[in-house]
């Protein structure tokens, strides 16, 4: 599978422009600022169905303009695919593959397989639980759509038992029997989730580790730790227990909404104890294993998008993804880069077909 054009319109910096691309290797250099990143977002874009780096759909609409377009078509299983975002101010946002539209963007999640890797992803590190979730979220449901259902399901039924929490507080009321509805839809929901996301880790930390040991060549060990209040009692007995607790906060305080996944070097949180570099190759590990894990369960390789990664690594750290590249481990590839002459380095030396877009 690869992407073999793509067209912007009003999109965040762009009137209007169309790119063709290698099955290989396309990199987009130019200074800061001139838009590079933002055409790896609008190929993230297309796979799904939401910016990666701004979450405010209409502020991707280009300055004074009313609407949004991007246009891809993909080549998968010898088959043309035509992916089409479209976004118009005060409107809903539109997702159409090969002019049909989707009734639900989540029937869409998982079709164009993609991992990227970016200067943001430090987020993963510095930010809270939810970045975590979403993460493993996210990469569990590229291949589980039941699963994306389940966790779209027990988010409504979390946000519903909250109103009910607000609506009893406000009300001075408290209707038991209408709160266990809710509780056992989360009981049934919950442990459902967990028990794929526990799934998951067990196969996803042994790949992660491997690939921590490649591109650190260090002696220190890593270690990805699922936390979840599920661990020691099922959804409907914490809800009992933290009944009081959920009353007077009046929200749902405990369930697989809080869950965490803790990332630790030597048994201590890597953000208090890692180094630049620690954290760094942590981050592109765990961005590597996604891309890993998503071609063993799929069986086809994701697009693999690199944002001004090579500015933030050292030589030996770039040799040995340029040997990933080599060993043809990798399906098509996008880079963004500053430095022209290093990006052109970078990829001659990987003896594959490229491509490189001067902005």
């Amino acid at each position: 599978m690869f992407l073999k054009k793509i067209s912007l319109f009003n999109y965040k910096n762009f009137s209007e422009a169309t790119f063709e691309f290698d099955t290989k290797i396309n990199c987009f250099v130019g200074k800061n600022g001139i838009g590079k990143t933002n055409i790896l977002d609008a190929i993230y874009h297309l796979a799904n169905g939401k910016s990666y780096f701004n979450p405010l759909a209409v502020q991707n609409i280009k300055h004074n303009e009313e609407f949004f377009v991007v246009d891809g078509e993909f080549e998968k299983n010898d088959r043309n695919e035509q992916i089409v975002c479209s976004l118009k101010k005060g409107q809903k946002k539109i997702l159409k593959r090969n002019g049909k539209l989707y009734e639900k963007f989540s029937d869409h999640i998982g079709f164009i397989p993609l991992v990227i890797i970016s200067p943001a992803d430090r987020d993963l590190i510095t930010e809270g639980s939810e970045t975590r979730r979403k993460f493993i979220d996210s990469v569990i449901s590229q291949l589980d759509s039941q699963y994306l259902q389940q966790l779209i399901q027990y988010q409504k039924t979390v946000a519903q038992r909250n109103a009910l929490l607000k609506y009893f507080a406000l009300n001075h009321v408290f209707e038991k029997d209408t709160l266990v509805i809710y509780n056992e839809q989360l009981n049934e929901l919950g442990q459902s989730i967990f028990e794929k996301r526990k799934d998951f880790l067990e196969k996803f930390i042994p790949i992660f580790n491997n690939y921590y040991k490649e591109i650190s060549n260090g002696s220190e060990t890593v270690q990805l730790v699922y936390q979840s209040d599920l661990s020691e009692k099922n959804t409907l007995a914490l809800l009992d227990e933290n009944l009081n607790k959920d009353r007077a906060l009046q929200y749902t305080s405990v369930g697989v909404h809080k869950d965490d996944l803790s990332f630790e070097i030597d048994n201590h949180p890597i953000k208090k104890f890692g180094s630049q570099g620690q954290q760094k190759s942590f981050l592109i590990a765990l961005k590597l294993a996604q891309f890993d894990f998503v071609k063993k369960q799929s069986g086809e390789k994701p697009i693999l998008l690199f944002d001004d990664i090579f500015d933030k690594l050292d030589e030996f750290r770039v040799a040995k993804i340029v040997s990933m590249v080599n060993n043809d481990e990798f399906g098509q590839l996008f880079i963004s880069d500053t430095h022209a002459e290093r990006t052109e380095n970078i990829v001659k030396s990987t003896h594959q077909s490229y491509k490189i877009v001067s902005l």
